[in-house]
């Protein structure tokens, strides 16, 4: 479980946003929650990355010059660009929710749709120590993550959405879930958890989960603790179209892990091999599959309500 937070003086603050990110959401709501955190006396230095890669190298450059907290205005896919260069460092992130989502900000109960309360828990200074994910996958790449690492049907979506130009937003990916689902077929994985336990079937998904829930509130994994040392792992044997379709749902409430075609694990570090599936964390592409993926203790500090 999460230990208390620890209180934190917060002099100074790099506001990091996309003004694309939500249909300009980001953009207006860092505005507000500057404008609150300087009403608070912090200094704040707010900047703009034009792509994720600038947006990374601006959260690196802030984490070096020493700031008190590096603060993003946007969704998870923004929080993710902000925890590749905060792990493993003692300098805490504040998130001022603007996302689509939003699946952080709900792990650790932060303010929704109001800026200026965001810039109230970041100014507060409560920081508490918790977990994060890393993954090593077949590309080479190394990625940490927050919330949950998607393989499987999900990641196909993930794919085929990224393919589609037209529609755009959330049509888009019901669109993605569409298709996806009319070439619905199983999908060998071979599985190795810390403790020597092989899996090796078809599932329709794989997800490992540093915290509950993706995809704005889907309780992929509704036990799991982000304060544990632990990954919990959510496997969904390969069913048929239809059961398929109203097992998902079920999703929603955390009630899937009753069902039996479901099975959860607990382990620290997990091997995931499936030919031709990518892995998705934090709702981006992570890289391709087979991947090496396990738990850093405590690597990430964040700032929540007192």
């Amino acid at each position: 479980m999460t230990a208390g937070p620890q209180r934190r003086e917060i002099r100074t603050a790099v506001v990091l946003t996309n003004p694309a990110a939500g249909g300009g959401r980001a953009d207006h709501a860092a505005r507000r929650a500057t404008a609150r955190l300087r009403e608070r006396g912090v200094e704040v230095l707010a900047v703009t990355g034009t792509d994720p890669q600038d947006a990374v190298r601006l959260a690196r450059e802030a984490v070096a010059r020493g700031v008190d907290v590096l603060a993003v205005a946007g969704g998870d896919g923004m929080i993710a660009l902000a925890i590749q260069a905060l792990a493993g460092t003692d300098v805490p992130l504040g998130v001022v929710p603007a996302g689509t989502g939003n699946d952080h900000a709900r792990e650790y109960g932060l303010p929704l749709n109001d800026p200026e309360a965001a810039a109230d828990v970041i100014a507060d200074g409560n920081v508490v120590r918790v977990d994060t994910g890393r993954i090593d996958t077949a590309d080479g790449a190394t990625r940490f993550f927050g919330s949950v690492l998607a393989a499987g049907f999900d990641s196909l979506v993930n794919d085929r959405a990224n393919r589609l130009r037209r529609p755009r937003g959330r049509m888009r990916y019901n669109l993605a879930i569409a298709l996806e689902l009319a070439r619905l077929r199983p999908l060998p994985f071979r599985l190795v958890l810390d403790d020597g336990t092989v899996v090796e079937r078809s599932l329709t998904l794989a997800a490992v989960g540093n915290t509950r829930s993706y995809g704005g509130g889907m309780l992929i994994c509704p036990d799991a603790d982000h304060a544990d040392g632990l990954l919990d792992l959510t496997l969904v044997d390969a069913m048929p179209r239809r059961r398929l379709v109203r097992f998902f749902p079920t999703v929603f409430k955390g009630t899937h892990v009753r069902h039996p075609d479901v099975t959860c694990h607990r382990t620290a570090r997990v091997r995931i091999e499936s030919t031709g599936i990518n892995a998705y964390t934090d709702g981006d592409l992570a890289g391709p599959l087979p991947a090496e993926v396990r738990v850093v203790p405590r690597s990430l500090s964040l700032l929540v309500p007192g």
